[in-house]
């Protein structure tokens, strides 16, 4: 297993920029694929972004434009640069990672892999935006 642990959060106006970071601890390769999710009050958990195997990202189209993910794959530190932040930006932000799927050769990262295929999810971290 792996620990993640997300910081970065905060209370931001309209308009701002706020960078998240994800640390992994413990067996990092389960972070061969990570994500990013979000959850605002009385919604469902929703991808935002992913990366796959360290450089192949996808975005929800809410944030394309706005949201650029990364990783330092030295450290397997996951980043989401969030910038011309909107008030409906708000949630609590979820790092999740998984080792991906075995393809009999080697683990690979599905291009577009649902909440539940994570098996390792951070505590969030809260990100506010007011108008």
């Amino acid at each position: 297993q792996v620990q993640l642990a997300e910081s970065g959060g905060g209370s931001v106006q309209a308009g701002g920029s706020l960078t998240l970071s994800c640390a992994p601890t413990g067996n990092t390769a389960n972070t061969l694929c990570m994500a990013w999710f979000r959850q605002a009050p009385g919604k469902e958990r929703e991808k935002v972004a992913s990366l796959q195997s360290g450089h192949n990202d996808t975005y929800a189209d809410s944030v394309k434009g706005r949201f650029a993910v990364s990783k330092d794959n030295a450290k397997h530190i996951l980043y989401l640069q969030m910038n011309s932040l909107k008030p409906e930006d708000t949630a609590v932000y979820y790092c999740a990672a998984d080792m991906g799927k075995w393809s009999g050769i080697s683990y690979y990262c599905p291009r577009d892999m649902s909440m539940t295929e994570y098996h390792n999810w951070g505590q969030g971290t809260q990100v506010t935006v007011s108008s």
